[in-house]
């Protein structure tokens, strides 16, 4: 949407989480709570966002990092009126001001542009976000006229009984116009027992000046769950399970138990493919169509195309081509790019490394710092020795090499194609095309050594 931004007010200490980290910079699955509800403004159409930071200003600056992000600080907390006050260079007249809270992790795009757009075309000064509860409690009550318009948002404290028998709630967020916000601020005071100065009052204030003010009612009230402390946190992480789990299957992806399977919110899953219980799938991963993943498996900003078998694994920050096996027990770690058709086994691990196509790493093998040509054959226990106390070197096999157990490639070092490493060899040195390289000791036979040894050790 055009002509909108985002002011997310971030700057509590959350002394009920008993941490040493900024609240809102606590992670349900592998994500900041305030990066949620940056990205969901993001989504809603706001073109800038301003995070109101406080507490640990520093720490919270320093984890977001992004470029369409500015901040604004509160060094004194008195208050949401006084927050949002602190970003008053932010606001701009002709622009919408979208008014979320960093600790409030489930609120979602639809929602925010529904609002929106009830609040521009009713043409209001200000449109409050509402939720029907069961238990309104503590709540700020939304109450309306009978012809159902909004007439004033009354603290919980404040109300009376019949008030409080109202299950509408004010949620805190809020669509202003920009100009109506800058004047409601600059007319905020702090009569009250708090000495604070609160966003709500601005309702009545733009009210008083004959202004319209809109209630829109969302239809889930779980989107306005705030998190307060580490249990409350696990129940965020919980509803957000749920709701990511449900659309993915949805479109069309079988996830055998969705109660068993965390999967991060900006992970894409093709149709067809089947999730295994126990998985963690996390970070900016893609799956493609037709792949089985897990059971317990953890892939973290990985790429798989079509058709991948990913069995009890770990992977990270690396590529995987179509038909590709992996595991069980076989660990990818970073910036590797593995081919089609490939077969990483039982207790493999890969780091750094270009796998080509057709290529077979069978089981317990190390394959570190290596560019690796299409249809190899690694034996089990290949070990490419990439470290020589000081520096890391690459290694380089050219296709259609044969590697056998337990063989050393000690890099720096090329082996041409077509060529065979003999078992239990260890390589120094560059191999050419189409030889069997030998590199072992020749076996000595030394009769009468046992006998020798008891001798000695009586």
């Amino acid at each position: 949407m055009e002509n909108l931004k985002a002011i997310i007010l971030a700057a509590g200490e959350g002394t009920r989480m008993k941490s040493k980290k900024p609240k809102v910079l606590h992670e349900i699955m592998n994500k900041s709570m305030v990066e949620y509800v940056i990205d969901t403004a993001k989504d809603s159409g706001a073109e800038a966002v301003c995070v109101v930071v406080g507490h640990l200003a520093e720490q919270v600056q320093a984890a977001i990092q992004r470029e369409d992000v500015s901040f604004a600080l509160q060094t004194e907390r008195k208050g949401t009126g006084h927050a949002v006050k602190m970003a008053g260079d932010f606001i701009e007249d002709d622009k919408d001001m979208l008014i979320l809270y960093g600790d409030t992790p489930l609120i979602t795009g639809e929602t925010l542009k529904g609002v929106i757009e009830e609040h521009r075309a009713k043409e209001n000064a200000v449109t409050v976000v509402s939720a029907m509860v069961d238990d309104p409690t503590g709540y700020g009550r939304i109450i309306r006229d009978e012809a159902g318009n909004f007439v004033k948002s009354v603290e919980h404290k404040d109300a009376s009984e019949a008030e409080r028998a109202v299950k509408e709630i004010n949620t805190g967020i809020y669509v202003f116009r920009g100009a109506d916000l800058k004047n409601a601020l600059g007319r905020l005071n702090n009569n009250n027992a708090q000495g604070e100065y609160y966003l709500p009052d601005c309702l009545e204030i733009l009210l008083g000046d004959g202004k319209n003010v809109g209630a829109y009612t969302a239809a889930d009230e779980s989107e306005f769950f705030g998190v307060n402390s580490r249990v409350q946190l696990a129940e965020a992480a919980a509803i957000l399970k749920r709701r990511i789990n449900r659309k993915h299957m949805e479109n069309g992806v079988t996830i055998v138990d969705p109660e068993q399977t965390y999967i991060g919110s900006d992970v894409q899953i093709g149709r067809d493919t089947v999730i295994l219980p126990g998985c963690v799938i996390e970070g900016k991963t893609i799956i493609g169509e037709d792949c089985e993943i897990g059971p317990n498996s953890r892939l973290t900003d990985m790429q798989l195309a079509d058709g991948v078998k990913f069995q009890t694994s770990t992977g990270l920050e690396s590529s995987i081509g179509s038909g590709t096996t992996v595991g069980p027990f076989a660990y990818i770690r970073p910036n590797c790019h593995i081919g089609n058709n490939v077969k990483v086994g039982d207790f493999v691990e890969v780091k750094n490394s270009n796998i080509g196509n057709g290529t077979k790493i069978p089981h317990l093998s190390y394959v570190g710092d290596t560019d690796a040509g299409e249809k190899i054959n690694f034996g089990c226990g290949s070990i490419m020795v990439n470290y020589d106390g000081e520096k890391k070197h690459r290694t380089t096999i050219h296709d259609h090499v044969f590697v056998g157990c337990n063989v050393n490639l000690v890099a720096p070092v090329t082996i041409e194609k077509d060529s065979y490493i003999a078992a239990g060899s260890t390589i120094t040195r560059d191999v050419p095309e189409d030889v069997l390289a030998v590199a072992r000791a020749r076996q000595t036979i030394i009769k009468g050594w046992k006998a020798k040894r008891v001798q000695k050790k009586s």
